[in-house]
């Protein structure tokens, strides 16, 4: 099956509001957060406002993506386990729908969530993809940051390079780990949005 990469698919206008398609409702930056109750891949449910209080990284992931691979390379486990140890409750979502060439069950995607050596919070099953809908995730990986107070402060791509070159990765900018450096300075993000960049994500409903 061939993966389309898709480069452009946010969009914001001249005010920085987030424009997005009929199918997806997103909130905005500097809006509250839309809640959520997901299964992790062991079955334990986990709340997004049970961690009120606490900065939070979403990050949405496909394992069968050239460019979650390319951040895979080390990237990605890094920035987790830097933001973890600074205290950042960290939860990759996987909203693939379950006839997906790409879909990995809860068992498959915590193994390989394992043989990567990545430690988020948490890897949370989506297979009905409501909850990317709720935050017009469209591509992996799709990056967003909520402050402790709830509110969403960053929302895009994870760098300033949109390729799948591993290369690349120490040329960009990463916008998620600038974001969580300001938050923790007492600063406001910088970079509140940017362009998303990566493979479709195949949902339920059929938009991608």
């Amino acid at each position: 099956m061939q993966r389309r990469p898709l480069l452009a698919l946010a969009a914001f206008s001249p005010l920085g509001t987030m424009l997005v398609t009929p199918a997806f409702a997103a909130p905005g930056v500097g809006q509250t957060a839309p809640d959520f109750t997901l299964s992790d891949t062991t079955g334990k449910p986990v709340k997004l406002s049970d961690f009120k209080g606490k900065t939070v990284v979403l990050e949405w992931n496909n394992p069968g993506c050239p460019f979650v691979r390319k951040h895979y390379q080390g990237n990605m486990q890094a920035l987790q386990k830097e933001a973890t140890g600074q205290g950042v409750v960290w939860l990759a979502i996987n909203s693939t729908r379950d006839d997906s060439a790409d879909y990995q069950s809860p068992q498959q995607l915590g193994r390989w969530m394992t043989e990567q050596k990545a430690s988020p919070t948490a890897t949370l099953m989506d297979e009905d993809g409501k909850v990317g809908e709720a935050y017009a995730a469209r591509v992996t990986p799709h990056m967003y940051i909520v402050n402790p107070q709830g509110l969403l402060v960053y929302a895009g791509g994870i760098d300033s390079i949109p390729s799948a070159r591993v290369d690349d990765i120490q040329k960009a900018t990463n916008y998620v780990r600038q974001g969580l450096t300001e938050l923790r300075a007492g600063k406001p993000v910088s970079v509140a949005t940017s362009r998303a960049y990566g493979c479709g994500i195949k949902y339920k409903n059929g938009a991608a």
